[in-house]
């Protein structure tokens, strides 16, 4: 790198690249001009540095990008001495994308590997600095499926971004900066980016929602999704914008999002409005031994084993919340029930408490009280026998 000569001269004319970073990965690794564009890096003459029988390729074109990168990152015996585990078939999977087929039909719009991962400036994927770092990534597709203008011709609309901001994933790792949470990539793929299919979003969703996924297949409604060719998850919970979840979502309210395909006197009406109950029983439960909770922690009394109690209905709640996913009143009935009974424990347990700190203080009182009538007493006997 310190005798290469087209790095030297484009820094003496004060001519490098947009986006140039020193500390570009292959820079780190010793990869200079040469190693991308060809040419003769060891002349200063341009004629020669830059002559095609040096092998100097120049700028490719958009088509030639992905092939150009490949030369390289399609080839294990090069790419195993930086990583030995690393993936070499970017470049295959990119062309099973939407925009390696659409680039492969001659259309000059599609992203493909310098478009998100730039040409000059490109940083680890671990580096917070990155534009694929995972805090990075929605803006980072941003950029063109944020366009109205640059998406129209496709007829795609342009707000993924802005409702994935405020959904649960967004607001989870934008906000929060959780990079566990699921940015674009971990629902349509990096290379081989896609749309999911009516048969895969079930999938992609299980891939974090393990158990939700299991119940929706086998409930009866995930067999009357699969033969209307609906997205299972999407129907109602939504694509980019996924909200936060609630018991609401479940019943016969105008809130839910049961009634937006049943009607009243429909089975399936039914079955709703009876797991919203169900689910409200132990809700009410776990609040009110929640509330007596608090006030023995107010107290100052033993609230351990109450504690213990209340993490158990609660663990019985999340699961029978997962259940839901069966679409089965039968069998979220015996978790809420289980979780009644914890809670009713908690609050008995509770209650105990309260009243066992009641009457300490009346004891207290009591033996306040004797003790000053003693004090008192007392006072008035040495004052007699002073006065003798």
């Amino acid at each position: 790198m310190a005798n290469d000569q087209c790095l030297a001269c484009h820094v003496e004319e004060e001519y490098l690249p947009e986006g140039y970073l020193e500390n570009d990965i292959h820079t780190q690794a010793g990869l200079s001009c040469a190693g991308c564009h060809g040419g003769d890096p060891t002349s200063d003459d341009a004629d020669i540095a830059m002559s095609p029988a040096a092998g100097f390729v120049g700028v490719p074109s958009r088509q030639e990008v992905p092939q150009f990168c490949g030369k390289c990152h399609s080839d294990i015996g090069i790419m195993r001495q930086y990583q030995p585990r690393i993936a070499t078939d970017q470049v295959a999977q990119y062309y099973t994308s939407v925009h390696g087929q659409r680039l492969q039909e001659g259309d000059q719009k599609v992203a493909e590997c310098v478009s998100c991962h730039t040409a000059h400036g490109i940083l680890r994927a671990k580096d917070a600095r990155s534009t694929v770092y995972p805090l990075n990534v929605p803006g980072t597709c941003q950029r063109c499926h944020g366009d109205a203008d640059y998406m129209k011709e496709y007829g795609i609309p342009s707000n993924q971004y802005d409702d994935y901001a405020k959904s649960v994933h967004g607001q989870a790792l934008l906000e929060n900066q959780d990079t566990g949470a699921p940015a674009c990539n971990d629902c349509h793929g990096n290379h081989g980016a896609v749309p999911p299919g009516v048969a895969s979003v079930g999938q992609v969703c299980g891939h974090c929602h393990v158990n939700n996924m299991q119940y929706f297949i086998a409930s009866r409604m995930g067999e009357a999704f699969a033969e209307e060719e609906l997205h299972g998850c999407e129907e109602c919970h939504g694509n980019h914008r996924v909200e936060k979840t609630n018991d609401d979502m479940i019943g016969t309210s105008d809130k839910s999002v049961c009634v937006d395909c049943h009607a009243e006197g429909d089975p399936g009406y039914e079955v709703a409005k009876t797991i919203r109950a169900q689910l409200a029983k132990l809700t009410q439960s776990y609040d009110k031994a929640i509330a007596r909770q608090s006030e023995v922690q107010r107290i100052g009394m033993d609230d351990v084993d109450i504690g213990y109690l209340l993490r158990e209905a609660h663990q019985s709640l999340i699961q029978a919340r997962t259940l839901v996913h069966t679409f089965d009143p039968e069998k979220v009935a015996p978790k809420t029930e289980e979780g009644v009974v914890k809670a009713d424990e908690a609050l008995v347990a509770a209650v105990a408490q309260i009243k066992e700190h009641k009457v300490r203080r009346r004891g207290l009182g009591m033996a306040t009280l004797f003790i000053t009538m003693l004090v008192v007493a007392l006072f008035f006997k040495v004052r007699q026998m002073e006065t003798r």
